[in-house]
């Protein structure tokens, strides 16, 4: 079982992430792509693993990952490909094999293989890329085994350690400073940009209660796309010096490399509303003047400072990793147990019909003509006799056999 597992894994580690994304198929291919590698190469069972920073495709095969498996693994899987292409994604691949490929997907599970250490999300997408391979026949019992050992492992991690508790993306750590700060549920926020960072922001308002968005970007489009999102109003940055609707929490973050909001820009949008407002620029270089701060009462949450709380986090985080480790080493003393059971059960699986087989030549061969002469009776104290010793037979080689393995 174990020597049979092996992972062929892409992360930021051996790959630019931009290169990973050329390795993502799309869901409607995966079972035909799948299942013409497993007939051409004699794979038993694959599951593909796709995030946005990882490709990982987890293999139960006798045959061995040399370069010529791995050339052929990508011309067959990816027929779009380059001869160059195929030769770069085969010398560039992480290979681990047996008990390596084990410890390799415990670790992932456990996101301290992760581009961010303890993020929670690795575990979900761990768990639907199994169910995926399982619900279309591509993975079996090997697979089976070792995601549900793994998902285990990984939920521990998660309870017994604090290595994902304090947030480190600047957007959540954000999103934490401002309620904590009190903001209201029913403030109006303003949301200067469209983009990854200010829509990850927004969608973190909108799960707190927040329903009151209005949103400016260059591109009106995007706007709209997000407004619809978030049941808010779009409209271009161009309109943003003529908007009279004023705001409680101002939220920005464009790619400008100057100023967006100055003195005079912040006081319009104020509306004469001079009390303490709310405000998260996420942009570096800073879309907020400093002026601003310094001339009306704001409480403001800076990237500078979300950076910093950020670095502490990780720090705080990758110090757990000692504890995760220790974890993990007994999760791969376990897995071994556990395949040396998968193996025991597996090479018993003859002995019930065994154990039938004699019972039916000695009843119905060897001694029936004896049988015949006993009356009913007899027979069926007899076969109560036969049935309970044919079922102690059958759980018995089981027994010595985890007895002794035990022991070793």
């Amino acid at each position: 079982m174990i020597k049979e597992l092996h992972t062929i894994a892409f992360t930021h580690r051996n790959l630019e992430v931009s290169k990973i994304g050329a390795l993502h198929i799309e869901k409607a291919l995966l079972q035909s792509r799948f299942q013409v590698l497993k007939d051409s190469l004699k794979i038993n069972e694959i599951t593909f693993l796709s995030t946005c920073n990882r490709v990982e495709y987890f293999l139960v095969t006798n045959e061995a990952l040399t370069d010529e498996f791995l050339t052929n693994f990508f011309s067959i899987l990816y027929p779009d490909f380059s001869a160059e292409q195929v030769t770069y994604f085969s010398s560039n691949a992480f290979i681990f094999s047996k008990m390596d490929a084990v410890n390799h997907v415990l670790r992932v599970a456990s996101s301290i293989d992760s581009l961010v250490i303890g993020e929670r999300e690795i575990i979900t997408q761990v768990r639907q890329a199994y169910e995926e391979s399982r619900d279309l026949g591509l993975s079996g019992d090997t697979l089976r085994i070792l995601f549900r050992h793994t998902i285990e492992t990984a939920k521990r991690v998660y309870t017994e350690t604090k290595i994902s508790q304090k947030p480190v993306s600047v957007v959540s750590i954000a999103y934490h400073r401002l309620v904590g700060m009190d903001a209201p549920r029913d403030a109006r926020v303003l949301a200067i940009g469209a983009g990854v960072t200010n829509t990850a922001m927004l969608r973190f308002l909108k799960k707190h209660g927040m329903t009151n968005f209005v949103i400016f970007n260059r591109t009106i489009e995007k706007a709209e796309l997000l407004a619809e999102e978030l049941g808010g109003k779009a409209y271009s940055l161009n309109e943003l010096t003529s908007y009279t609707g004023g705001f409680d929490v101002l939220v920005s973050c464009t790619g400008s490399q100057d100023v967006i909001v100055d003195e005079k820009l912040y006081s319009s949008l104020l509306m004469d509303d001079l009390r303490p407002k709310f405000t998260v620029d996420l942009a570096l270089p800073s879309d907020i003047s400093a002026d601003v701060h310094a001339r009306f009462s704001t409480k403001n949450i800076s990237i500078e400072v979300l950076q910093k709380i950020s670095e502490g986090h990780l720090l705080e985080r990758s110090q757990e990793v000692i504890h995760v480790e220790q974890i993990l080493d007994e999760a791969n003393k376990e897995f071994r147990n556990i395949a040396k059971m998968r193996a025991i059960e597996v090479a018993m699986r003859p002995v019930p019909q065994m154990v039938k087989d004699i019972r039916a030549t000695a009843f119905n061969e060897i001694f029936k003509n004896e049988l015949d002469q006993l009356d009913q009776p007899s027979l069926e104290i007899l076969e109560k006799v036969v049935g309970y010793m044919e079922k102690k037979y059958m759980s018995m080689p089981m027994i010595m056999a985890k007895e002794i393995m035990f022991k070793s």
